[in-house]
């Protein structure tokens, strides 16, 4: 799967991820956070405490290494540009809260994804939630 977007949400489904044995953390895509900040606030969560595994980046500086996963990171504004394809990722969690419509989520569909998942509200995106109505959701 593929994160854009690296704030509290992001964060919070990179470690789910992490997590789950069954989910593959690929990329990252966050254009206003450098890799160093990235690290830091992984690694220490005023919430959530420090992250368990070790978090470091790799000798190129293009990705993150954590728990011995390499990430790759990725900077780019327009959603369509970030080579979700390339890097593997299939699935991606669109949490910026910016690319909540429809279309807006598709864009990154044209970087390689398969299917976009919007953490935040939308106006015109079916909305599914544990518990309430998840059954719903038909692939």
């Amino acid at each position: 799967m593929g994160i854009n977007g690296f704030g509290r949400i992001g964060r919070l489904v990179f470690r789910a991820g992490m997590a789950n044995s069954d989910v593959e953390v690929k990329a990252i895509n966050d254009p206003f956070m450098d890799i160093d900040y990235m690290i830091y606030l992984l690694k220490y969560d005023s919430v959530h405490k420090r992250y368990p595994g070790e978090v470091k980046k790799s000798d190129c500086g293009k990705k993150l290494i954590v728990g011995g996963v390499e990430v790759a990171v990725f900077a780019e504004k327009d959603p369509a540009s970030i080579p979700w394809g390339a890097a593997g990722a299939d699935y991606v969690c669109e949490s910026t809260g910016v690319f909540t419509s429809k279309e807006k989520a598709g864009l990154h569909i044209g970087g390689g994804a398969k299917k976009v998942v919007i953490s935040a509200p939308s106006g015109d995106a079916p909305m599914f939630v544990m518990g309430v109505n998840h059954t719903d959701y038909k692939s």
